[in-house]
C-alpha cells in the first residue's frame, strides 16, 4: 500500500512533550481515506525519547506506520533534512516536538495539497497553549514564538516580502523540496531556517500557500515567556535577514539589497527608540521589537562573515588538496 501522507517529528530531548503529540496523532479523525505514517526524527536526544516511541509503537494505530530514525548532525536542517530522505508519502508535514495538532490536521493538510497542485508548501494556524498566564504587554512578543492566525481564508503568502508560515506545521510537497533544495543549502541562523525552506521553493516556481483548516496548538512553558528568551529570540530572527533574503536576491543585486538592508532597519530602529524611549527597553513587546530591529541592523554584517568564511574554507581546502 502506498504511503500518502508522511507526518515527521525531528526532536531533540523532547520526550516530555513528544508523547503529547503523538496521542493527538493517534486520535486523528477523517483518515478512513488514507494511507499515511509517522516518522520520529532523533537529532541526538539524551532523554526517553526512544522509550516512548517504543511504547507507543506497542499500543499503535494497524494501518499506520510509527517509525523512529536517529539523525546523527545536530540541528533542525539536518533533521528535517533526514525526514525527506525517509517519507514515504506524497506530502510531509513536520509537526515540533511541542505542537499539538487539530483531530483533523492531517486530513486537511493532504486534502489541501491536493486541491492546489502548485503548492510547494503549505502552513495554518498556530495557537498557544500556555503553561502559565502570559505576561502583560505579551501580545507583540507572541510573534516570535510563531503564533499567529495568517487568514481566515486559504491565502498565498508574499515570498518576496519575507512574508512566510513558520516551521511549525509546515507541510512540503517531496517532489517540490527534491527539485528546490540542494543537499547542501544555506542552513541559516538559527530562525531562518523555516523561511529559507519557503524561499527555495518559491524560488523555483512553487506557490506558498496558508490552510486555515490546519490548526495546531503550541506548547509554550514559562520559560519561554521571559523577557530575556524573548528578546534573544527576537534578535536573532532580525540577525538572518540578510541571510534568507539573498536566496531569492540575484548575485549583481546584492550589495544594493545589503545596503537598503542596514540604512531600513538603522531607521526603523532610531524611529522606534524616538518614539517609545525607555519603553522600547522596559515593554516586553517593544523590547523584542528593539532587539529585531537591532538584529536586521547587524544581518548584512553577519552574512558577509559568514561568506568570508565560507571563501576561506573552500579556499583553504583547496589548497590542502593541491
Amino acid at each position: 500500500m502506498d504511503i500518502q501522507f508522511t507526518v515527521a517529528i525531528p526532536t531533540y530531548n523532547g520526550a516530555k512533550t513528544l508523547q503529547f503529540v503523538l496521542e493527538k496523532l493517534r486520535s486523528q479523525t477523517q483518515i478512513d481515506f488514507l494511507s499515511w505514517e509517522v516518522i520520529v526524527v532523533d537529532n541526538n536526544s539524551t532523554d526517553e525519547t526512544a522509550k516512548i516511541v517504543e511504547a507507543f509503537q506497542q499500543n499503535w494505530l494497524p494501518q499506520t506506520p510509527l517509525r523512529y530514525c536517529n539523525e546523527s548532525t545536530q540541528g533542525s536542517a539536518y533533521a528535517r533534512q533526514r525526514a525527506i530522505k525517509e517519507a514515504n508519502g506524497q506530502f510531509v508535514g513536520f509537526l515540533d516536538d511541542d505542537n499539538l495538532p487539530d483531530s483533523s490536521w492531517v486530513a486537511a493538510a493532504y486534502q489541501f495539497g491536493l486541491a492546489h497542485p502548485k503548492a510547494g508548501a503549505f502552513g495554518g494556524q498556530i495557537r498557544g497553549k500556555y503553561e502559565v498566564e502570559p505576561p502583560p504587554e505579551f501580545e507583540r512578543a507572541k510573534l516570535f514564538l510563531v503564533i499567529r492566525e495568517f487568514s481566515r481564508q486559504p491565502k498565498l503568502y508574499e515570498p518576496e516580502h519575507l512574508r512566510l508560515p513558520p516551521g511549525a506545521g509546515l507541510v512540503v510537497r517531496k517532489q517540490a523540496w527534491i527539485e528546490s533544495l540542494p543537499d547542501r543549502f544555506t542552513r541559516a541562523h538559527r530562525g531562518g531556517h523555516d523561511y529559507e525552506i519557503s524561499l527555495h521553493l518559491h524560488k523555483h516556481g512553487w506557490e506558498i500557500w496558508h490552510n486555515p483548516e490546519m490548526k495546531i496548538e503550541h506548547l509554550i512553558p514559562a520559560w519561554r515567556m521571559e523577557k530575556s528568551y524573548l528578546t534573544k529570540i527576537a534578535r536573532i530572527y532580525g540577525l538572518c535577514t540578510c541571510e534568507i533574503r539573498m536566496i531569492i536576491t540575484k548575485p549583481w543585486q546584492r550589495p544594493i539589497v545589503l545596503i537598503r538592508n542596514f540604512l531600513g532597519s538603522l531607521k526603523r530602529l532610531i524611529w522606534h527608540l524616538v518614539k517609545y524611549r525607555d519603553r522600547a527597553f522596559s515593554n516586553l513587546g517593544l523590547a523584542c521589537e528593539t532587539a529585531f530591529f537591532w538584529g536586521g541592523l547587524i544581518s548584512p554584517f553577519y552574512y558577509l562573515e559568514k561568506q568570508a568564511n565560507r571563501w576561506f574554507n573552500h579556499w583553504f581546502h583547496q589548497l590542502i588538496r593541491h
